[in-house]
C-alpha cells in the first residue's frame, strides 16, 4: 500500500481554547470544511449522490460497506477510512496569536489524490476558527506543509508531490528477540468479543493488527500477502506480559451528528511481551505505526510505537 505524510505547519492568529487531545477537534473542523467546499450538489446524504465515488469529502469521510474478496464474500464490514490524523503531542490547552501549531495527516492509496482538496479544506478550516469558544478565536494560518522532509507548499503554490512511500510487510526487517515493548502514544480503543478491552494480552494485540492490515490492504493496497492466520494466533497466543504501565484513559468529544458530548477513550502506557519467535510479528506492528491500530484511529487514536526491536 502506498502512503503520504503531510506535516501541516501552521501559526495561530488569535487566541484558541482547545482540548488537551486534539485529534477529535481536527477531525470534526477537518470533515466540516471539506464538505463545505468539495460537495457539488450540496445533499445531506452522501450515499444518494451520484458524485459520491469522485467527490473528496465522500471519499475520505463516508466510508462504504462490504467490501468484496475474490469470492465475493464480505471481508470486513466497513471500509476504513483512508487516512489517519497524528495531532499534536502536546497537552497545550490555550494558544495566544503567534503560537505554532503543527499536525500530519497520512494518505493511503489513491486518495493521496486529494491533498489539494485537504489543503484547500485545512486553509478554510483556519479561516474560520479552531476550538469552542467565539468565532474570532482558533483562527490560523497555514505556514507550510512538508513532505518527506521537503516543503511542497509555502504559502502560495502546492508544488509536486514528492513519490509516495510503500508500506508492506516485505519492508520491515525480522530482528530476533525475545522481548517486545509498545507504547501506546494516544489512547488505545479496541474490542475483543465485543467488549472494550483495558488490559492487553499479546494475542488481541495481533488479531487487530491482522485485522487492520487485511482491511487496508483491501481497500487500498495493492496485494495482500498471505498469512497463516492460525498459526500466527496460536504463536501469539503463548507470549506472556512481563510489564505494563497501562492505564484506560477517557476523552470527551463533541459530537456534531449527534448534538451532545460523547466519551471515547482507550489504554495509555508502556507494555513488555517476552515470549519465542517475536521477530515475525515485528513487520505486522511496524506497519501499524503507521496506519494506528484498533478503533477511532481517523481521529489519531491507536498510535502506537515498536521498541525493543
Amino acid at each position: 500500500m502506498l502512503f503520504g505524510t503531510y506535516t501541516f505547519n501552521c501559526t495561530f492568529e488569535s487566541q484558541a481554547f482547545l482540548p488537551q487531545f486534539k485529534g477529535s477537534t481536527l477531525r470534526g473542523a477537518l470533515g466540516h470544511s471539506l464538505k463545505r467546499i468539495a460537495c457539488a450538489l450540496r445533499r445531506q446524504d452522501c450515499s444518494t449522490c451520484l458524485l459520491s465515488d469522485s467527490c473528496a469529502y465522500a471519499s475520505l469521510f463516508e466510508i462504504k460497506k462490504n467490501i468484496l474478496s475474490e469470492t465475493n464474500t464480505p471481508r470486513t464490514a466497513h471500509r476504513p477510512h483512508p487516512y489517519v490524523i497524528n495531532p499534536p503531542s502536546e497537552s497545550k490547552r490555550v494558544y495566544e496569536p503567534g503560537d505554532p501549531f503543527s499536525f500530519q495527516i497520512i494518505l493511503f492509496g489513491k486518495t493521496n489524490e486529494y491533498l489539494p482538496h485537504l489543503l484547500y479544506a485545512v486553509q478554510e478550516m483556519g479561516r474560520s476558527g479552531l476550538g469552542s469558544q467565539k468565532k474570532t478565536d482558533g483562527v490560523f494560518m497555514v505556514e507550510n506543509v512538508q513532505q518527506a522532509g521537503s516543503t511542497i507548499f509555502s504559502g502560495e503554490k502546492l508544488e509536486a508531490k514528492r513519490p509516495l512511500e510503500k508500506l508492506c510487510l516485505d519492508i520491515f526487517p525480522k530482528v530476533e528477540n525475545d522481548k517486545i515493548a509498545l507504547s501506546f502514544k494516544t489512547p488505545l480503543r479496541l474490542k475483543y468479543h465485543n467488549q472494550l478491552q483495558d488490559s492487553l494480552p499479546f494475542h488481541i494485540i495481533i488479531r487487530t493488527a491482522l485485522r487492520r492490515y487485511s482491511s487496508l490492504e483491501s481497500a487500498y493496497g495493492e496485494k495482500e500477502i498471505e498469512l497463516d492466520y492460525r498459526g500466527i494466533f496460536n504463536l501469539a497466543e503463548k507470549v506472556e506480559t512481563i510489564a505494563s504501565s497501562c492505564q484506560w484513559h477517557d476523552i470527551e468529544r463533541y459530537s456534531n451528528r449527534q448534538k451532545r458530548s460523547m466519551l471515547f477513550g482507550g489504554v495509555l502506557g508502556n507494555i513488555t511481551y517476552q515470549g519465542e519467535g517475536l521477530a515475525q510479528f515485528i513487520p505486522l506492528l511496524k506497519y501499524c505505526e503507521v496506519t494506528h491500530l484498533g478503533k477511532q484511529t481517523s481521529f489519531g487514536l491507536g498510535q502506537i510505537e515498536v521498541k525493543g526491536q
